[in-house]
């Protein structure tokens, strides 16, 4: 119990680790309605990063987390899992699996409720130090969410756009451009399992097909963006090979990457990449459009005796389709 106490040095001591304070904290923010402990749980000046926007401070996270509950009132966030790296003298970075259900039962960004219920998954990477997260990493599958209450992701983007101005005065997604610097600077740690999932990514981004039937179990689950859940390998050779060859010069990038083995869990890893360059290619964007675009992706490994047994990889389709329209003015 000693040890246990000592990893959590600095944290409320009702949570026993932290998974357990990752976990309970979104419970108690999102389905207990303490909206307010963001103030507690959210630094002043944090940097939260979504496909879509970057917001600074508290008082912003808490003015979105009001606005997604009155659309979504019911919404519940269940933790899949929680991959995690760091101390608690120097902060910890968690990469937390979420699935989130709710129903469309007021309007806004998505439009006039529509009542209809949902599923689909977020992968938040964030870091925090003596109780408090100070930066943040979100990738919520935006695809999944639209495609489920009948609009198209190219549309939403497009509406998206008109909602909020036009094209000059919309919030722009995040690029290198518009990202901010936080205060976590931490690259994950050095587990062989972490390096082993970062390898595989690195050589599909390369064009190393050939990974896919040497490294992923003949019969992996796949949960991928845009909601789609599928098995075997060849629906890891559409979603990769898809994605990059949409954007096939593109600079390929991994900023963290952590392996973890703990009791009763298969060795697992998350990585967060992302894709700069031209849109420029044959893929599941369709027709190249020239413009230079910016993919922010977290991606979650399973291992097993037979390889990668299951994989989780999400980013947000209605951000690139809006940094094309910005390019377009489609």
């Amino acid at each position: 119990m000693e040890k246990v106490i000592d990893m959590m040095k600095g944290f409320d001591p009702k949570f026993h680790d932290f998974p357990d304070y990752i976990i309970g904290i979104t419970k108690e923010i999102w389905e207990d309605r303490g909206i307010a402990t963001l103030h507690d749980y959210y630094a002043e000046n944090v940097v939260v990063r979504s496909p879509t926007s970057t917001v600074v401070g508290n008082r912003n996270v808490i003015a979105a987390t009001m606005a997604t509950l009155a659309e979504f009132p019911d919404r519940t966030l269940l933790g899949e899992d929680v991959i995690w790296s760091g101390s608690p003298e120097e902060g910890m970075l968690s990469s937390h699996r979420i699935l989130s259900t709710a129903t469309h039962l007021g309007d806004g960004v998505y439009g006039k409720a529509t009542g209809t219920s949902i599923r689909y998954r977020i992968i938040a990477d964030c870091h925090a130090v003596a109780n408090c997260i100070d930066d943040e990493w979100l990738v919520r599958d935006q695809g999944a969410v639209v495609r489920q209450l009948g609009m198209d992701p190219k549309d939403y983007a497009k509406a998206m756009i008109d909602r909020e101005g036009g094209a000059v005065t919309c919030v722009k997604p995040l690029t290198p451009q518009t990202d901010r610097d936080g205060s976590y600077k931490g690259k994950g740690n050095d587990s062989e399992w972490g390096e082993r999932y970062a390898d595989i990514l690195a050589r599909m981004m390369g064009a190393d097909m050939a990974v896919v039937a040497s490294e992923y179990d003949r019969a992996v689950q796949t949960e991928y963006a845009g909601g789609v859940s599928d098995h075997g390998r060849g629906s890891v050779d559409r979603f990769w090979l898809g994605l990059r060859a949409s954007f096939p010069d593109a600079e390929f990038a991994m900023h963290h990457r952590i392996g973890r083995e703990e009791p009763m869990m298969p060795p697992r890893a998350a990585v967060r990449w992302s894709l700069w360059g031209k849109n420029d290619g044959w893929g599941v964007f369709g027709p190249p459009t020239g413009a230079t675009v910016y993919v922010l992706g977290i991606s979650h490994a399973e291992f097993g005796p037979w390889g990668l047994r299951r994989e989780y990889s999400l980013f947000d389709e209605t951000a690139v389709w809006k940094q094309m329209l910005l390019h377009t003015g489609g």
